[in-house]
């Protein structure tokens, strides 16, 4: 009898460890190719505005992160660096620094949602013609499946 509850407890950790596994491992899967890094430093070199992502945040951590270049531009945010894998990326303008979930939930309302961040390398997310960066002054990304805060950087 112990050593069957033995079995099954272990089966179930490896089971739970496995689950684990696939949700980080996924997004990484079907992840499209990044924007190559001419592609990036092109529009990099028409932004208007540029900050850079930070591991050191309050809320990041070691599953949750980004290092590297944003460049904003009337027509699109892009990112030279590297993010931490993950599902649902949304990109955000706010219109304050936001380094925690509670912030990012706080002020949630006065932010817009630019788009999807897909790729961990780099990426390029078009910025709809009717949102004007310079009315905001930071970028984050957040996952928006389990509500996590991944990076942010102030740009003006």
């Amino acid at each position: 009898m112990i050593k069957a509850i033995g079995l099954l407890l272990s089966h179930l950790a490896m089971l739970a460890v496995g689950f684990a596994a696939g949700i980080y491992a996924l997004p990484i899967l079907i992840a499209p190719d990044s924007p190559s890094s001419g592609e990036v430093q092109q529009a990099a070199q028409s932004a208007q505005f540029s900050g850079e992502f930070r591991r050191d945040l309050a809320d990041s951590d070691f599953l949750h992160w980004g290092e590297g270049r944003v460049s904003i531009s009337s027509d699109v945010i892009s990112f030279q660096g590297e993010l931490a894998p993950g599902p649902d990326y949304k990109l955000y303008l706010s219109p304050q620094f936001v380094e925690t979930e509670a912030d990012f939930n706080r002020l949630k309302s006065s932010m817009v949602k630019v788009g999807e961040v897909k790729t961990f390398s780099s990426f390029m997310v078009p910025l709809d013609s009717s949102i004007d960066p310079a009315q905001y002054t930071t970028v984050i990304v957040w996952c928006e499946t389990f509500g996590e805060f991944i990076t942010a950087a102030q740009y003006q």
